[in-house]
């Protein structure tokens, strides 16, 4: 079951973690689903009709507050997709927050965690049965 439909993040400066979204959304695997000059959203393209579902928009507000012990998890379809999610964050301004590894959460968690360049932690998780 998919429980989250979608969600959103407040940042002070969207052109400062535009680069970083566009990095990270894209090593999971999402696009651009819209741009507007206070928010960007990424997707995935249903192409049955040429439409983009947004995931998560990333909206630009004031009165935005980082919190590193909320955070935001994206499921990943591989290992090397959450190693790549790790990289290109790290790449495009973001911190590492808990390296690509596995995790005793239970048995097959697969994760790496990032902040983004104003603090906001985000994650990728890939579920695999151990062998």
């Amino acid at each position: 079951m998919q429980l989250l439909d979608h969600v959103s993040i407040t940042v002070r400066n969207l052109k400062l973690v535009k680069p970083f979204y566009s990095a990270v959304m894209l090593a999971l695997g999402a696009r651009i689903a819209y741009e507007s000059p206070d928010a960007i959203g990424f997707g995935e393209r249903n192409d049955a009709n040429d439409d983009t579902h947004t995931y998560i928009s990333v909206f630009e507000s004031v009165d935005a507050v980082p919190d590193s012990r909320r955070h935001w998890c994206f499921r990943a379809n591989s290992i090397a997709q959450v190693n790549a999610f790790h990289a290109a964050g790290i790449a495009a301004g973001g911190t590492d927050a808990g390296s690509p590894g596995a995790r005793n959460y239970h048995a097959g968690y697969y994760a790496a965690f990032l902040l983004d360049p104003e603090g906001n932690k985000i994650e990728a998780v890939f579920h695999h049965a151990e062998a």
